[in-house]
This record gives C-alpha cells, structure tokens and sequence, in this order.
C-alpha cells in the first residue's frame, strides 16, 4: 500500500454526489464496503496482479445503505493485489476468470508498487481533487 496524501482527505459529502461526479470516471464503489467503511477504486492496471487506487470513506450521518448518507472521505491509497499464479491457471478467461478471481486469495495483497504506477495515482489524486473541490 502507498498513501497519497491529498486535499479531498477529511472532506464530506454525500456518498449519491460521490457516485454522480465518479463513477462516469472509472470508479466504482469496491467489494470490501460494510456498515463501517467503504472504498471508491480505480483499477488501474492488470499487471502481474491488480493495482487500483483506492479512495476509502465513511459514513459521518446516515449508513451506508441508507439514502442521502454522507461520508468522509480518508487518504487516498494505491493497493497491489498480487494472485496465486496457480488460481490464475484454473480460472479461464472472460467473465468466469473475473468471477473466479474475485474469490481468490491474495498472493501479497500489499505486494510492491513500481514507481509508474506511484505517479499514475499521483496523477488521478490530483484529478481527484480537480473534480471533486471545485
């Protein structure tokens, strides 16, 4: 994991104005949401595993499966997912594999981070805070 610190941390809003301004970008509200927390990610690269920014937030009046909830935002982070090459064999190609591959346990799932993609999630931060504090 690499934090990216950024202007949108600490900031509130509602999670259905989140959703409008993100979503049409690429995010889209990640797996590992509860009542407590959930996170907007960004995949942004399949390579040798799944790297994503990703953007958690919780919930500040309302839960999370309520309407007009609102939500803070926290720091930005870049997560590496790296897959046991062996589950990768089995799984196929299409939406099986993606289906399959959701399930599948992490090899390192805070493997490292190569400097390109350190600068790609700079990048979409900064865009980040363009869309979102203007």
């Amino acid at each position: 994991m690499y934090k990216i610190p950024s202007k949108i941390d600490g900031k509130q809003y509602q999670l259905y104005e989140l959703e409008q301004i993100l979503k049409p970008i690429g995010y889209s509200i990640g797996g590992g949401w509860d009542y407590d927390q959930g996170y907007f990610d960004f995949k942004m690269a399949n390579d040798e595993g799944y790297q994503f920014l990703r953007v958690p937030f919780k919930p500040i009046d309302g839960q999370l499966d309520t309407r007009g909830v609102v939500v803070q935002l926290g720091t930005p982070f870049i997560l590496n997912h790296v897959y046991q090459e062996e589950m990768d064999d089995h799984a196929g190609v299409g939406n099986a594999a993606a289906a399959f591959d959701q399930f599948a346990e992490p090899k390192d799932e805070d493997g490292d981070i190569s400097k390109k993609y350190i600068n790609y999630g700079k990048e979409l931060v900064r865009e980040l805070e363009h869309l979102i504090l203007s």
